[in-house]
């Protein structure tokens, strides 16, 4: 992709910023490992679309998808990233219209984005992969286990439901997605990142989240918001594979009862809950967040 030269510098200035944001005044962050180094690529799938993503951990090691919720991006994960056991093979990417990668007029819909996730491992020759997915991300999550179930080995899914239209006062958010203009206010991208939070988060790692939703352009957060509000529920197949899922008590995005709607139709899936943790579980409880997920894996890989 076309990167100017601050673009350029921003990789390390990313990771810095992640660690710390991650780390300073948090005790639960006790490292299970060191952390492998993050790195950065960008590609060029076959659905049309660059995509940017962090990478980290043994290139022949346990493969993992991970995508972000709404107006998110990699730096999403990055409070669970260095955590995780090096002996993973970690992909956490900016899906199309988010962070840096590109932003097509079209091609929002949530089977679109699975699309790339599939020309994702297919451009990495990845076979099969674990697929971990927050709120949007758990979405695509479900749509990419429907498209090609045969490329998932664990699914993971984090706040999520069957889809968009499920959140709550969801008439309410798509009036507002659909009066924004660019330059989109900050404020608006503020309050919608803060109202998923409960437990406090260092102010750093919030501000880098604003920052980051703020890279959606006005007509990516319509289209987007549409096409995900259209979006049917994915059938998913299953038995096909293990599934873990994440919910907290204070959620203020995706209720109990959606939790458990979703629940219902993936009658394999196991759901863990967190009392006092809001809507992004993984960046308000990361280490027991991890601890659930590596112990899922190693099971799941018996």
């Amino acid at each position: 992709m076309r990167a100017s030269p601050l673009a350029a510098a921003l990789p390390a200035l990313a990771v810095a910023t992640a660690l710390l944001s991650g780390m300073v005044g948090d005790p639960s962050r006790r490292a299970i490992q060191p952390p492998s180094p993050v790195s950065f690529g960008e590609i060029r799938l076959s659905t049309g679309v660059w995509i940017r993503y962090a990478e980290q951990g043994d290139p022949a090691g346990e493969p993992m998808i991970l995508l972000h919720g709404l107006s998110d991006s990699w730096f999403s994960w990055s409070r669970v990233l260095p955590l995780f056991p090096s002996g993973w093979r970690v992909y956490a990417l900016d899906q199309r219209g988010h962070g840096d990668s590109d932003k097509p007029a079209t091609g929002y819909a949530a089977r679109d984005l699975a699309a790339d996730v599939v020309a994702f491992l297919d451009a990495k020759a990845i076979r099969r992969a674990t697929v971990v997915g927050h709120s949007m991300g758990g979405i695509v999550a479900q749509h990419v286990a429907a498209l090609a179930p045969e490329r998932v080995s664990r699914l993971v899914l984090v706040a999520t439901a069957g889809g968009l239209r499920e959140m709550n006062g969801a008439a309410e958010f798509e009036q507002a997605v659909m009066a924004l203009a660019d330059p989109v206010p900050e404020a608006f991208a503020r309050e919608f990142q803060e109202s998923t939070i409960h437990r406090p988060l260092p102010r750093a790692f919030v501000d880098r989240t604003v920052v980051e939703s703020l890279k959606l352009p006005a007509r990516v957060w319509h289209t987007l918001t549409a096409e995900l509000m259209a979006s049917p529920p994915a059938e998913v197949p299953a038995a096909r594979f293990p599934i873990l899922m994440y919910w907290g008590t204070k959620d203020a995005v995706f209720s109990r009862e959606a939790e458990d709607r979703l629940q219902a139709r993936l009658p394999r899936a196991r759901l863990v809950v967190y009392p006092e943790t809001g809507h992004a579980v993984h960046w308000e409880r990361p280490e027991p967040f991890v601890e659930e997920l590596a112990a899922f894996v190693s099971v799941a890989r018996r």
